[in-house]
């Protein structure tokens, strides 16, 4: 499957999430946000490696205890552009413009059936993973 058909439409007005292991109120210019829960979820761990297979389905080797965020304020088109940098497919990583208030949701568990390992490398053909 290619990365067009996991792509999702923007929605500035929808909900917006960020992941980290840092308690935080706001974010700052720049900051990575997604609509997409569980990739925030998934970046909370603070990983090197994260994996989506074509089901849209996420493994990581993150480790750290994480924290979910939910932006707080409205955000319009003009406030985000898409991340330039991403190896995701379209719409799951945008970049913020401006600093943007975020309240916490809770603490993420790291989930052990989303983690990177030998196992599911050999199955995917693959020897190691490349670095997000």
């Amino acid at each position: 499957m290619a990365h067009e058909q996991l792509a999702i439409p923007l929605n500035p007005t929808g909900i917006w999430y960020h992941g980290s292991d840092k308690h935080l109120s706001v974010l700052y210019k720049g900051t990575t946000i997604t609509q997409i829960r569980g990739l925030a979820e998934v970046f909370s761990h603070q990983p090197t490696t994260v994996v989506f297979t074509d089901n849209g389905r996420l493994y990581h080797n993150g480790l750290a205890a994480g924290l979910l965020y939910r932006i707080i304020e409205p955000i319009a088109e003009i406030d985000i552009e898409p991340h330039p940098r991403t190896s995701m497919p379209q719409g799951w990583e945008w970049l913020i413009r401006r600093p943007l208030r975020i309240d916490l949701i809770g603490s993420v568990t790291v989930d052990p059936a989303q983690q990177i390992t030998a196992e599911l490398l050999r199955e995917w053909g693959m020897t190691q993973c490349s670095k997000v």
